[in-house]
């Protein structure tokens, strides 16, 4: 099937499976966007970033955003143009036409989806025992992370309403613990006790110049910026996305970008580098620097509990609308697009991406000293960068594919620079990436193929009918 056979965002659905509920205003895209990009990464990279660079860990976080606010701008364009639920997989199957790297650009954004969420459900189980004080072995913090992520689906099953809901909650507890190590900084700078003059320092390991240490700390903030490109799946669940998706999401990006340098600048003021890089919780090393009688040792296990559900239920909810939008497609099995009856949700799809987390659960806390742990967050950002040059690039091919309806267009020269810069952050000269991301990366990317392959052994195997054959008059 070439990328003219499938059909258009507006053709009524011809398989008996009612279209998902569109619930989402302005106000919900908005907290899902920044609830999505705020989250793990922000409160555990802050003090890596530091390490590279040294007090100037601001500046990748700025870079980190600008690349993300480019590549923003190339999504902008596609989701407005194809308001549809399957993403960048999408995007590239109209640009390119291949149902090979369809499928490989599909399963990457899914899988670092799924892995985030099932790390994130991990942390969420040992943020619980060791809030509550709870002395549990490694089973007991597996059978609380599964059990959260049973939670997970059970929300994702009854709606994208409910769920939206419950992510305006996590969000708010999500942004009040950043706006806390914000506020009591200030405070602590206010009293003349910083020493602004860590801002602007450049320290970096003596292998490293500061060009490729600044890449190095880039490619790492970048974790913490992804997120803004999981809202495009859920274009189908939207009112008007080709007129509320692009203020939305470049307000999105640019609220959660002044916090991530606001929080980075406090605490390269606040605290000494050498302290901070070597704190696994470095916000909440900030925090009891500035205010050593507030009790934050107590709190933050349960703000970093919200942040941590906060992005499991989204990446769940991303993965999930991935999938359903590609069996609508017809890239993936069909049986994968069904739709609850009564709550119209894309059930298979959820019970499907949950399964996979279970596994991912239970391997990442059986092993919970592993590298893969530690790397998941430089390896998923690798993944997305990758698929963000291939958006980007896609971009330009599909300026020949006309449209009736008016939409948004990121011009010429910035999907240009964003294939460039997240090429630059994807390439491990340049990037100063350790090779054990690359490793990761590949190991999954072997996964994509052999499932790809699979699926291709089976479809050739069976006729198709004419009731199935793609109606090549519904797309220009």
């Amino acid at each position: 099937m070439s990328r003219t056979d499938l059909p258009s965002s507006s053709a009524p659905s011809t398989d008996g499976q009612p279209e998902l509920k569109r619930v989402m205003g302005p106000g919900l895209l908005l907290l899902f966007i920044i609830g999505d990009i705020l989250g793990t990464g922000i409160y555990a990279l802050t003090g890596q970033v530091a390490g590279e660079v040294g007090g100037a860990a601001w500046l990748p976080f700025v870079i980190a955003f600008a690349v993300a606010l480019v590549t923003a701008c190339s999504y902008l364009e596609l989701v407005t143009k194809y308001p549809q639920a399957a993403g960048a997989a999408l995007y590239v199957h109209k640009a390119f036409g291949k149902h090979f790297l369809t499928f490989l650009v599909c399963f990457t954004v899914m899988c670092s989806g799924i892995t985030s969420a099932s790390a994130a459900s991990r942390a969420f189980a040992a943020n619980l025992v060791t809030g509550f004080g709870i002395d549990a072995g490694n089973v007991l913090v597996l059978l609380i992370a599964l059990g959260f992520m049973c939670l997970v689906l059970l929300v994702n099953l009854r709606g994208v309403a409910e769920s939206l809901k419950i992510n305006v909650l996590l969000t708010a507890v999500e942004l009040s613990g950043l706006l806390l190590v914000v506020l009591i900084s200030g405070y602590f700078i206010a009293g003349g006790n910083a020493d602004f003059s860590r801002v602007v320092a450049f320290e970096t390991a003596s292998d490293k110049g500061v060009f490729l240490a600044v890449s190095t700390a880039t490619s790492l903030a970048f974790f913490a910026m992804v997120g803004f490109e999981d809202s495009v799946n859920m274009a189908e669940e939207t009112r008007d996305p080709a007129r509320v998706f692009p203020r939305v999401m470049l307000t999105g990006l640019g609220i959660a970008g002044l916090i991530y340098v606001l929080v980075s600048v406090c605490a390269v003021a606040v605290v000494p580098v050498g302290r901070l890089a070597s704190s696994e919780t470095p916000l909440a090393t900030v925090v009891q620097t500035a205010a050593p009688d507030f009790p934050i040792a107590d709190l933050l296990p349960f703000i970093s509990m919200f942040a941590v559900a906060n992005s499991a239920l989204i990446n769940m909810l991303m993965a999930s609308r991935l999938l359903y939008g590609m069996s609508k497609q017809g890239v993936l099995p069909p049986s994968l697009s069904k739709v609850h009856a009564v709550r119209r949700t894309p059930q298979v799809a959820i019970l499907f991406t949950t399964a996979i987390a279970f596994g991912l659960i239970t391997f990442v806390s059986l092993k919970p000293d592993s590298p893969v742990v530690a790397l998941l967050g430089g390896t998923t950002s690798l993944l997305l960068l990758t698929v963000f040059a291939g958006v980007n690039l896609s971009v330009l091919v599909l300026r020949r594919d006309r449209v009736d309806t008016r939409h948004f267009r990121a011009g010429r020269l910035l999907p240009v620079v964003g294939t460039i810069t997240c090429l630059y952050l994807v390439l491990p000269w340049s990037s100063g990436r350790p090779a054990d991301q690359y490793d990761i990366a590949g190991v999954l990317l072997l996964i994509g193929v052999v499932l790809w392959t699979i699926t291709w052994l089976i479809r050739r195997g069976t006729p198709v009918s004419d009731a199935d054959r793609p109606d090549e008059t519904a797309h220009h």
